[in-house]
Parts: structure tokens; sequence; C-alpha cells
């Protein structure tokens, strides 16, 4: 394996040599040899995660290909060169995500040996049960003693094996099942889709816009059903500081006018005027990358705007869908298309209980105090290690805006085709239920936080104490959980802070919770880009149920029309903090 990739590098070093010398066509013979081999080195890895770290090391050799294809487009028009590099940035695409999802839809766990299961699920427990020990020993008074010192290292150390082990029992669940022979070897000339399958996936009302972030210069590919048109962007440097600008003013509150100043200055720059004249009267499926993938499209200003220099969202004239890749949306609509639709409504999940000093425990026995504190001490620095990571300073308040949220939701449908959770039995036992597959939609109405460290530890809060007080044994659904569900879901909306985050990793995009709930079967996700304000987040939940529900709407024109309603209300101004936060990503039918 050494002497292959020592073998790429070396065909990479050449591809580079040739093409500052003009050499075109041998640098793409030499690159084109590098990344075969990488695929054929890509196939030995069984451990996905292994495989995902693998392939964010060779992207390079990806983002050269594409950038030696544009320059030969640029030199050769009409060779077909542009559809090339389209080609090669798909593949370059969220490729484990895809295989999983391939996993997931041929029931590999249905097939797996019980006994190994069930080794998985108690290296689960072990694992979580340490973290919460380490977390409390870091964030005890007597973090410096030598003995608390050694309990943390050794914890650590515990840590480690146990993961090490519970990769090796999740690579043998996969590898031992009867399913997973017809899925193992992946064939990416097969299996990825190409520019005419690309336009397959589209209708004549959207249009995709795929991004392609590089150092030296950045692409982007505008496909319809029977289009393609290519252009070249500004590098990495540029369009990242302009997105972080964007991105961040639209996460505050009180930004006021310089939203829309850096709203326009990134637009300018990712969506010019050749491109804007594309999209007028077209819903948009973006596949971003690198610091776009967590902006809000939504609020980016609509550079076909008729009133000058005012700021226009997108959001006024475009219905907006995020993907990891259009491939992973194919596999999807093809793994998925069989499946009945699920036979109830509507389950929710909202308002639980996080703190000993909740008014929903009010005149419980004062004998319970000291426990509580303990367990409150425990629990608080596992969410807020990951809260620390993000720059959340509002720890694990109450949302009491989840509840009255819920109650509306709930109101729309028939009691009958309901379920629901608030409060106390806001559990893990009630999320983790097989009866959720019962439900068309999964509404989860609570704090939510993403660990750009270790993505399979981000998750979502559920109820942190009982009804006696005392702790629950599972206060998180994480997103190692998620990846044990079988939901039937046509929608699953998190309506909680940050839940469309995660860990950027090249290649694969952010790793985070929506990957989770792809697996777990639903084909669509609204998620969150930043802290969302509660009061706003319930407005904007019950609009946007409302389209779904009574008006029939599929949910992305649903979100849309919800925004819409925030938008131009008195309520909340123009602000995008307030409305702008949720996303749909995956499928818009």
């Amino acid at each position: 394996m050494r002497d292959k990739s020592g073998q790429a590098t070396t065909l990479w070093n050449l591809a580079d040599l040739e093409r500052k010398q003009g050499n075109l066509q041998a640098s793409l013979k030499h690159i084109e040899t590098a990344i075969q081999i990488i695929e054929q080195l890509r196939g030995t890895y069984t451990d996905k995660d292994l495989k995902t770290q693998y392939f964010a090391t060779v992207q390079g050799y990806y983002k050269f290909y594409i950038l030696l294809l544009m320059e030969l487009d640029r030199k050769n028009p009409g060779k077909n060169y542009a559809e090339l590099a389209l080609n090669a940035s798909e593949r370059s695409r969220a490729r484990v995500l895809v295989e999983l999802l391939k996993e997931s839809n041929a029931k590999i766990r249905k097939g797996a040996n019980p006994q190994l299961l069930e080794q998985e699920s108690n290296l689960l427990q072990q694992i979580s049960a340490r973290e919460t020990l380490r977390q409390n020993l870091e964030q005890s008074n007597k973090n410096d003693d030598l003995i608390t010192k050694n309990s943390i290292q050794r914890l650590t150390q515990e840590i480690v094996n146990l993961r090490g082990q519970y990769k090796e029992v999740e690579t043998k669940i996969r590898t031992t099942s009867p399913a997973y022979a017809q899925i193992s070897n992946p064939d990416p000339d097969k299996d990825i889709l190409k520019l005419p399958q690309i336009q397959q996936q589209l209708d004549k009302d959207t249009v995709l816009l795929q991004y392609s972030i590089g150092a030296e210069r950045s692409y982007l590919w505008v496909v319809t059903p029977n289009s393609l048109n290519t252009y070249t962007l500004p590098g990495q440097a540029k369009i990242g500081n302009a997105a972080k600008k964007f991105r961040d003013l639209s996460a505050q509150s009180s930004a006021g006018d310089l939203v829309g100043k850096y709203s326009q200055e990134l637009s300018q720059i990712i969506l010019p005027p050749e491109v804007a004249k594309q999209l007028p009267g077209k819903r948009l499926a973006i596949v971003a990358d690198g610091a776009l993938q967590i902006i809000p499209f939504a609020a980016l200003h609509d550079p076909n705007s008729q009133q000058k220099g005012a700021y226009q969202p997108l959001i006024i004239n475009h219905e907006i869908v995020n993907l990891p890749s259009v491939t992973a949306l194919a596999t999807q609509r093809t793994e998925l298309a069989k499946r009945p639709t699920a036979p109830k409504t509507l389950a929710v999940l909202a308002d639980p209980v996080f703190q000993a000093n909740d008014e929903r425990l009010t005149g419980k026995p004062a004998t319970i105090a000291p426990e509580l504190d303990l367990s409150r001490q425990i629990e608080k620095a596992v969410l807020e290690k990951a809260a620390r990571s993000l720059n959340k300073r509002n720890g694990i308040a109450r949302l009491p805006y989840t509840k009255e949220e819920a109650e509306a939701l709930l109101k729309l449908v028939n009691n009958t085709q309901t379920q629901q959770a608030i409060g106390f039995d806001a559990t893990y036992e009630w999320a983790t239920n097989p009866e959720l597959k019962q439900y068309r939609f999964l509404h989860f109405a609570t704090h939510g936080f993403a660990d750009p460290i270790e993505p399979k530890q981000s998750g979502i809060v559920l109820s942190l104490l009982d009804k006696q007080g005392k702790p629950t044994t599972h206060g998180y659904l994480r997103l190692g959980d998620i990846f044990n569900l079988d939901f039937g879901a046509d929608l699953i909306v998190l309506s909680a802070c940050q839940t469309g985050l995660g860990k950027e990793i090249q290649g694969e995009g952010l790793m985070g919770l929506t990957r989770g709930l792809m697996y777990a079967g639903t084909p669509r996700a609204a998620v969150s880009l930043w802290d969302v304000n509660d009061g706003a987040t319930s407005k904007l939940m019950q609009k946007f149920y409302k389209q779904i529900l009574e008006q029939n709407k599929a949910p992305a024109a649903a979100l849309r029309s919800a925004q819409l309603e925030m938008l131009q209300s008195g309520d909340y101004t123009a602000n995008p903090y307030y409305w702008a936060a949720f996303t749909l990503q995956g499928e818009w039918r």
C-alpha cells in the first residue's frame, strides 16, 4: 500500500511539473493515473472512519484534476473538459455518505449477528459512562491534583481503547452481514453520477449550483436538465473571508444594516452577473464547499434585485435546498422509492427538563438536593465541553417556547395521528422507540450541539432529570445513537441550535447530525446554522407546519413560505438572525 501511495504522489508531482511547463495533456495523463491508484487504495479500507480520513488526505489530487480540466476547457472550448471537471467534483464528494446510505437501505444490521449488536451496545454505554466521569473530573476543583490528573489520563486511555473495540465491532457487523457482499466493492465509474445522470435528477424548475473552492481559484457549475455552464471564481481566501463575515453577522440579532452590506459583497463573488441571469423563477439546489457550507443562502442577496443598493434576500424569489452531493440525493431516491408512507402523521419532543431548579420540580423533598447537585455537575460538564467549542455561553436553560411550539403543532393534527413527549417525557427511551417509524414527521424542539472535534458526540439534549429529580440514564441523543435508528419519516426537524453544523472533513463535507438522520432513513431534514432565538423559532415552526399540513406544500416550499412570512412581518424585521438559520437538507420533491 505504501508503494502505491508513493507512486500516486510521484505521478501528482509529475503532473504539476508538466502543467507548469505548459504540457497540459501530459499532466492530465499523470493525474488521472494517480487518481486511479487513489481509488484502488480507498477500496482497501473497510473501516469507514479510516476511509474518510484517507480520502480527506487526497482531496488535493481531485482539486488539481479539476483545476487542470478547467484550464484545458479554457484553451479548448467545446471539448467536454468542463463536463469532466463537474464529474470529478461529484466523484470527490460525500463518498462515504453514499456508501453508508446504500448500507442503511440494504438493512445491514438486520442480518447482523445478535452477539455483535449486543457488544456494540455495551461498548457505547461504557464509552459514554467514562466520558461523563472524565468530563466531571476535568470540571472539578481538584483538576490540578495529581490523583485527579492520573484518573483523567487513565480514563482517556480507556476511552481510546473502547473506541478502538467499538470500531472493530462496527466493521464486523457490516462485513459479516449477508447484505454487505452486494455493496462492499463500490465502483465509482458506475456508482457516482456523471453529467447526464445529474441532469436526470433535476426538473425544469430547479437549477443546480455546485461549488468547488480551490486555493488558486474556485469554480461553479450551473446545471439544468439540458445545460451546463461553468464559471471561474476567486480562490479560497477571498471567498472564505466574505463568507465568514456574512455568516457571523447573520447569526447576530443586532447586526443591523451590516448584514445587507456583507450579503451583497458575498453575492457578487459567488453569484456573478452571468450566473444571475440563469436563476429567475428557479429553485436553487446547492452543493456547497468549504466556508459556503455554513452560510444561510436564503439570506444571501439576490443579484437580480431590481432595487439598486437595497438588500433583498434570495428567499424572496427562490426555494433553496442544500445537498451533500447529487449522488447522495439520487441514492436516497433509489433506495427509498419503494418504501411505504408512514401511517401516522406527527411525533413531537419538546421542552425537556435540564436543571434541578426547574419549576416543574418545585416541592420535591429537600433530601434529594445533594444528589441533584452532583448529577447536574456531571451532566452539565458533558454539554459544556461541546458548548465551549462552539462559543456558547447560554448553558442549558429551559426553552419555554418549545412547549408552546409543540402544543401548536399538535393542534394541527388529529390526536389519533400524533405522539408527544413534553417535559419529563422527553427521554432517550422515547427518542429511540421503534414506534417512531410510524410517523411521517418527527419534530425535536430542544437544545442541540455540534462537536467539531468528535462529530459522533454531537447531539440533542433530552430530559436530564426524571419526575423524582433523579438524573436520567441517558440525557443525550448523540450522532452515534442516531446511526443505530431506523426512521420512516419523510421529514425530521431539529428545532434546536446549530444542528446543521459539524466537523468539516475534506471530501465528505460537514460530519454532523444531518448525515445521521439521512442514514436513519429520512430523505430530508430541517436543521439550523446558529443559536436560534427561542421565541422566533416557535413562530417560524408553526408557520412551517401549517404550510405542510394545511396547505399540503412540500417541505422546501413550506420553509420558504414560513421564512417569507417572518421576513415580511413587523415582528422580526428583515434580520436574518430570526428567520434564516434553518435550512432544508436533501430532497425537495
